[in-house]
């Protein structure tokens, strides 16, 4: 199976299935001297990892909005740290599993889930893992969460910060934006009387046996330079879509002011320039383009927005096929998110990350 790297210059490689011993990671090309722990890789685990929803370092209820299986998802690094700093060596990173409960997944071993990726998976490689979905498991992002902790190390160490948010969820949106919400309600929402409404409604899904998407918007600030990315194929845009629509629940992904850019005449799309009084960059007026012209970065804030689609293992009945070819039908039951939404807004984050942090390095040899 082929399709496990991620990255030219900052590449890592991820390993590991749902319901298997480990998952884990291997970063090569990470720079040497990057301030790095197993606590800092452990606190972004924390804000993927299922059952209860953590503030500031503590469990409090159990989130409505995803799955119950208990899993500490504790990190171990077994090689390229050494005296609290990267050593520019391989960095190796593992999470073991540990609340595994595979006969769940008994009753669908010879049924497809609609919504899976069981058909393609078993067509193409004669044999799939049905426990969890395997490889094609969200727990697949562990790696992803990982590797990213210590991408955004090197970025912040460049004065680049990345945030991101549910701004959508279950039919719901959030009508204002305040920062200092999102990481203190489960729904990771950027609007507290919006996340309260989608809880209530993710309680009403679950008792449905039903489930519901999102929207994730990302920003990405601060001393953004300017020509990160590579102007034909490796433009910065066409890198965070392949980044964020590796990641298996994301359908859609748009910039700036994206589909709403194709009703716009050009003087309303084109983002106007002003010098800078300072001295520095130039000022955009507006940032339609999402900081991004011709695939390089403008300096702007990066902004984009990606669509979640619903969970697709649902205890309600649906029509489906058997491994024979015979019409049947299948309820997925064992642990599982209603919304995957709160648990996605990490994994954004660190692809985007990963994408920034090797166009960095791969920017340093652009230019003599």
């Amino acid at each position: 199976m082929g399709g496990n790297t991620f990255g030219t210059l900052f590449r890592i490689s991820t390993y590991g299935e749902s319901h298997g011993s480990a998952l884990g990671v291997t970063i090569d090309g990470c720079p040497a001297g990057i301030p790095l722990s197993e606590y800092l890789v452990q606190k972004e685990l924390d804000r993927r990892r299922p059952g209860a929803h953590p503030v500031h370092g503590e469990d409090v209820k159990l989130n409505p909005a995803v799955t119950a299986r208990k899993e500490a998802d504790e990190v171990e690094i077994l090689s390229g740290i050494f005296e609290g700093v990267t050593t520019g060596t391989a960095i190796s990173m593992i999470v073991r599993n540990t609340n595994q409960q595979s006969a769940d997944y008994g009753d669908i071993a010879k049924k497809f889930r609609p919504g899976h990726a069981d058909y393609p998976f078993l067509e193409k490689y004669g044999i799939r893992d049905y426990r969890g979905g395997g490889r094609s498991s969200g727990r697949e992002t562990i790696g992803r969460v990982a590797a990213g902790a210590v991408a955004k190390a090197f970025l912040e160490s460049k004065g680049i910060r990345i945030l991101a948010w549910t701004s959508e969820a279950v039919g719901i949106k959030c009508a204002n934006f305040d920062e200092g919400q999102i990481e203190k309600n489960p729904m990771r929402a950027c609007d507290a009387d919006a996340a309260e409404a989608m809880q209530a409604r993710v309680i009403e899904l679950k008792a449905a046996g039903d489930s519901g998407g999102g929207i994730i918007t990302c920003r990405v600030t601060g001393d953004i330079p300017v020509g990160l990315g590579e102007p034909v194929f490796d433009k910065l845009d066409a890198e965070l879509a392949h980044g964020i629509l590796s990641i298996g629940a994301i359908k859609g992904i748009e910039f700036g002011a994206g589909f709403e850019a194709a009703g716009k005449t050009g003087s309303e799309n084109n983002d106007p320039m002003r010098a800078n009084p300072d001295g520095g960059k130039p000022r955009f007026l507006s940032n339609n383009a999402g900081g991004i012209l011709g695939g390089l970065s403008t300096g702007a804030d990066i902004l984009f927005r990606a669509a979640v689609k619903p969970v697709s293992s649902i205890a309600k009945e649906q029509l489906t096929v058997d491994v024979n070819g015979k019409d049947c039908v299948i309820s997925t039951h064992g642990r599982h998110d209603v919304c995957l939404c709160p648990r996605i807004v990490p994994v954004v984050e660190s692809m985007t990350a990963l994408v920034l942090a090797d166009l960095w390095l791969r920017n340093i040899a652009d230019r003599a």
